[in-house]
């Protein structure tokens, strides 16, 4: 069966009910995802093995009064069984293309330096890397 990467719709939370391994980080939540696909400005794409998603990447639609609509590529994740046959890029090039048709003039990402395969991906969609420094503001007590 061959897999297919598509953008899904607000209705089609249910489709997260069958995932395979290490695509996400952790178990998905039906309260997160309920949340998440309530959210007009969250968007998922998803590589599909028949009903199983085998594959993700998340972004958000962000505004600002000064600024023209971005797409922060919040991450992407497929499971190691489907690693190595493009579905990276192929769900980044369909998350993209929905961005562009939401109005979004540009996509961007964060990703750690020594993480040498996500960023050939970002750049093997356009992606150039920047200098910058991060800071994380933790709100929960460790």
């Amino acid at each position: 069966m061959s897999t297919t990467v598509r953008v899904l719709q607000s209705t089609e939370a249910h489709i997260l009910s069958n995932v395979a391994p290490d695509v996400f980080d952790g178990p998905v939540h039906p309260e997160y995802t309920a949340e998440f696909f309530a959210d007009s400005r969250h968007h998922l794409a998803v590589a599909l093995d028949g009903e199983m998603v085998v594959g993700m990447a998340s972004g958000v639609r962000y505004m600002h009064p000064d600024k023209a609509p971005e797409l922060f590529i919040n991450e992407v994740g497929v499971s190691p069984d489907y690693q190595g046959q493009g579905l990276g890029r192929r769900m980044l090039d369909a998350l993209i293309a929905h961005a562009k048709a939401l109005g979004c003039v540009a996509a961007w990402v964060l990703t750690e330096e020594e993480n040498a395969v996500a960023r050939r991906l970002y750049a093997s969609v356009g992606g150039m890397e920047a200098e910058c420094r991060i800071f994380v503001v933790p709100l929960e007590e460790s």
